[in-house]
């Protein structure tokens, strides 16, 4: 069994310089934290809208896709269930699922009344594409292959459109801290960050009824990602320190085709999209073998899990470190108009898919686990809400169907927002007054993130074992007994959150003794419904001790590959 990790309350911080007090704090400004802000704005008096750095450098730019729902006449919700519970691997929560498919079409029309401008055929028709594990061409996408950033321009003009409105406030460069809570444990408020605000520091607190996290994943926590720099699970790692429950953690999505910069490449590197693939370019090995056709019925556009398996599979046998990427077939016509901005990425490299085989390897792309979260997204703690890749809604399940991210921040902002002013209405989260921190703190170096970044990728990486995992949890845990506190500020204080999240991962991979998904275990190279059918949880105790426990999901009575 893995040795019981201790994770201190607080982050060691100066004392809040400042204040301030809203209904609602939204800390994120990526689609699902733009979107809750700004239908809450509509609903509530008050929202205050925090972002790490600038509202438009979160992940939901990078994102090249598309997005995915059913509004093809010929397609429909019930099938796009299907493909997400297949690619979920049997611990999708359906209810979820359900809810993400059937309002997903039309949160994505209200997009476009929104003036989000997606591709559209000679007759006006948005033009659809098909990704790994889609039966059906349901993809959306928009400036070929620049979708996250046509969706985060429309909703960022729809936040100045509503700039001069007392009733929301935005708050650049600010990194929240930790979360403030009463003495029933209810989430009302954070401590914040904000360069230039306050005290030379900058720290302050905001005080709030509610509290959404919509901050995205944790990239950084690997030494490759296709994540930008402030993906460093800032809100996956207050949310633990505060007591929320988190789930499925080990859960992680490595995305098959990453273009090859070399063995010594390090940090964001460029994404080649699925959807190149579904538009029909294809893998292949050195010898220009096509290896995807042998394993799995959809070949080339499988599960991402799936393809990413098969690459390290083929790098293993014919012992090298990357594979190659065919696109020379679509033509110079077609990929520049459909593709420009990985075109342009490629070349910015020396390598020109119009004529070049492109070399990809996986890399780590996205955490399909997160906070816990209810169809509502409310958390197990009174007061807090998350959405986005920091939550778990229990919608990808073992591994992300592409595409569907997107679809979730949207649908489930708007089931947040929702939710928080019908319990407003109903007179409940009440303000409160938050205790005062305790002296359960911590801090490590930021000289560290690099150690934590290569000890993770060695060892709860895209491939792990018993051996790995517990040569990880030992390096984490020498790591965090460096902790010292002497350093303080944003650097520090991500370190730290992704160490705490890195000890967490690490413990959860050691304990699911199976293949699932996005875990891919080499010495348990097998599904075990038996045992492991199911999410891994884990809570922080107020001693500061991790528990776990194991809650199967039912039968989905799907024939999975």
């Amino acid at each position: 069994m893995p040795a019981p990790i201790h994770v201190p309350r607080w982050l060691s911080a100066p004392e809040p310089g400042w204040t301030r007090t809203a209904d609602v704090i939204v800390v994120g400004s990526g689609i699902a934290g733009l979107t809750a802000a700004l239908r809450l704005r509509e609903q509530v008096d008050s929202v205050l809208l925090v972002t790490k750095t600038v509202l438009n450098e979160g992940s939901t730019a990078w994102a090249q896709g598309g997005i995915a729902a059913a509004m093809d006449p010929g397609d429909s919700p019930e099938e796009h269930l299907r493909d997400t519970l297949v690619a979920g691997v049997g611990i999708c929560d359906v209810d979820a699922v359900t809810a993400l498919v059937h309002e997903g079409p039309t949160r994505v029309r209200e997009l476009v009344s929104l003036g989000a401008e997606f591709d559209r055929g000679p007759t006006g028709e948005i033009l659809l594409t098909r990704e790994g594990g889609h039966h059906r061409d349901r993809i959306a996408h928009a400036g070929g292959d620049a979708t996250g950033k046509e969706i985060s321009r429309a909703l960022i003009a729809a936040l100045d459109r509503v700039r001069t409105d007392p009733g929301i406030h935005v708050v650049e460069h600010a990194i929240v801290v930790d979360l403030l809570q009463d003495e029933e444990m209810r989430v009302c408020g954070v401590t914040l960050h904000v360069i230039g605000e306050g005290q030379v520091d900058g720290v302050g607190a905001a005080y709030a009824r509610a509290v959404v996290l919509a901050t995205g994943g944790l990239g950084q926590i690997y030494s490759a990602t296709t994540n930008p720099s402030v993906a460093t699970g800032d809100g996956m790692a207050i949310a633990l320190r505060a007591g929320a429950v988190m789930a499925d953690v080990e859960f992680v999505q490595f995305h098959p085709t990453v273009l090859w910069l070399g063995e010594d490449a390090g940090g964001q590197q460029p994404l080649i999209s699925e959807a190149v693939r579904g538009e029909g370019a294809f893998l292949v090995d050195g010898d220009g073998v096509r290896f995807m056709r042998d394993i799995h019925e959809l070949a080339d556009l499988a599960p991402r899990d799936v393809v990413a398996r098969a690459i390290v599979a083929r790098m293993r046998e014919t012992r090298t470190d990357h594979v190659f990427l065919d696109a020379r077939h679509l033509g110079r016509e077609f990929l520049e108009r459909r593709f420009p901005t990985i075109l342009a990425s490629c070349r910015s490299h020396g390598i020109d898919p119009v004529t070049d085989l492109v070399p990809v390897a996986p890399a780590q792309h996205y955490a399909s686990g997160g906070v816990r979260t209810d169809l509502d997204g409310r958390t197990s703690l009174e007061g807090l809400y998350a959405c986005g890749e920091c939550s778990c809604t229990g919608v990808h399940g073992a591994n992300r169907l592409a595409s569907n991210s997107l679809l979730e921040g949207l649908v489930f902002a708007h089931r947040i927002a929702d939710d928080i002013s019908g319990r407003f209405a109903a007179g409940e989260l009440p303000a409160s007054t938050p205790v005062h921190p305790s002296d359960d703190t911590v801090l490590v170096a930021s000289k560290h993130r690099v150690d934590i970044q290569r000890t993770m990728t060695a060892g709860s990486g895209v491939v792990r074992t018993a051996a790995s995992t517990a040569a990880t949890a030992a390096a984490l845990a020498d790591l965090a007994a460096t902790a010292d506190g002497s350093e303080g500020g944003p650097k520090s204080w991500e370190t730290t959150n992704l160490l705490h999240l890195g000890q967490l991962l690490t413990h959860l991979a050691a304990l699911r003794e199976e293949t699932r998904g996005g875990h891919v275990r080499d010495d348990f190279t097998a599904r075990d419904d038996v045992h492991w059918r199911g999410h891994t949880h884990v809570v922080r105790g107020a001693d500061g001790a991790l528990t776990t426990s194991f809650h199967p999901t039912p039968d989905q009575h799907l024939d999975q590959p």
